[in-house]
């Protein structure tokens, strides 16, 4: 059953209208898709925070807009990370039978062997694209690094896929373990002399003729 959340229409766009409703509490929002008509609403920021937690951030949400529920994902969001708050929020209603694209992070699992032996793990992605039906789409794709040796890497083509394709280059690098770090010995450039060191103070001398 999808987590419903509830959400009303809205008329006004001005900049004072969407201030006012983020100041109650709100965040302005638009539904829309293939055969629904593109429509303004704003939706409780608690719930809608509460919603995407307990839901997930690819999770299909059951939103009551003033009785009429439509299946949606939320397909982007703008933040404001300096106030820590969701400006704006896009959901597209969508067909559970029909597949759909989405971005899914990316979540390394275990301890590397090649970093027990000093190697330096080096994570180029984090997130992968995704064609799945929406039910079908995982919170996360996890890849078991335990046994990843140093100068080895893993790729998207080593990732096991479900009910659910991996649309970016295959060749991906998703992660690698590089060799240690070696400090370079310092040379200074000079070469030293032969000889009897200058001060001799402190070395033994033969005993004077009495």
């Amino acid at each position: 059953m999808s987590a419903v959340l509830k959400a009303n229409e809205r008329t006004g766009t001005q900049r004072s209208t969407l201030r006012k409703l983020r100041q109650e509490g709100n965040i302005p929002a638009v539904v829309y898709g293939r055969t629904t008509d593109s429509k303004s609403i704003y939706v409780d920021s608690i719930e809608f925070v509460k919603t995407i937690r307990e839901n997930g951030r690819n999770g299909v949400i059951s939103l009551d807009v003033g009785g009429s529920q439509h299946n949606v994902m939320l397909t982007d969001y703008q933040e404001d990370h300096i106030k820590n708050e969701i400006l704006h929020a896009d959901f597209l209603v969508v067909d559970k039978s029909s597949k759909v694209h989405a971005s899914v992070r990316v979540n390394l699992v275990g301890d590397a062997a090649g970093v027990k032996d000093g190697g330096v793990l080096q994570q180029p992605i984090h997130e992968v694209n995704i064609t799945s039906t929406p039910g079908n789409i995982p919170e996360s794709i996890d890849v078991d690094i335990t046994n990843l040796q140093v100068n080895e890497n893993l790729t998207l083509a080593d990732i096991k896929t479900g009910n659910y394709e991996i649309n970016d280059d295959e060749n991906t690098v998703v992660v690698s373990i590089l060799p240690p770090k070696v400090e370079e010995e310092i040379n200074s450039g000079e070469e030293q002399e032969p000889g009897e060191p200058e001060n001799e103070e402190g070395r033994e001398t033969e005993a004077s003729e009495e």
